[in-house]
């Protein structure tokens, strides 16, 4: 039996096909195939080596180590790693992209919120 991981964690194995709106609030691990919308507010998504994802993405943190086709608003962090595949634009805070990942679309850094900017002193 597999060791308990700490925390939430739904995973969605690789001969799951799914088609229409997903959401939750807990983590979720995606190898299999999902098409229409994933909404993790929240929550952090990891698509797997194996995962094909034709979904717009709206959660706290996506990583990406198959192929994903769709739009990407993570409020914290975007991870492509070196297998990743991704076509849509990415919104979010921080990005990380490996040497070998592949992507084609717009990238939007947001500013953090809630930090105050920091402000240059008066020349005298």
């Amino acid at each position: 039996m597999a060791m308990p991981v700490s925390g939430e964690l739904a995973q969605l194995g690789k001969s799951v096909v799914i088609k229409g709106e997903l959401s939750g609030s807990e983590d979720l691990y995606v190898d299999g195939q999902v098409e229409g919308s994933i909404t993790l507010k929240g929550n952090n998504l990891t698509v797997g080596p194996n995962g094909q994802v034709k979904a717009n993405v709206e959660a706290k943190g996506v990583v990406v180590q198959g192929k994903l086709e769709g739009n990407i608003h993570a409020s914290d962090r975007v991870e492509l790693r070196k297998a990743a595949s991704v076509t849509g634009d990415v919104t979010t805070q921080r990005i990380s992209i490996e040497e070998g990942a592949y992507l084609k679309g717009k990238v939007d850094i947001q500013k953090l919120e809630g930090k105050p900017e920091a402000k240059a002193a008066p020349a005298k």
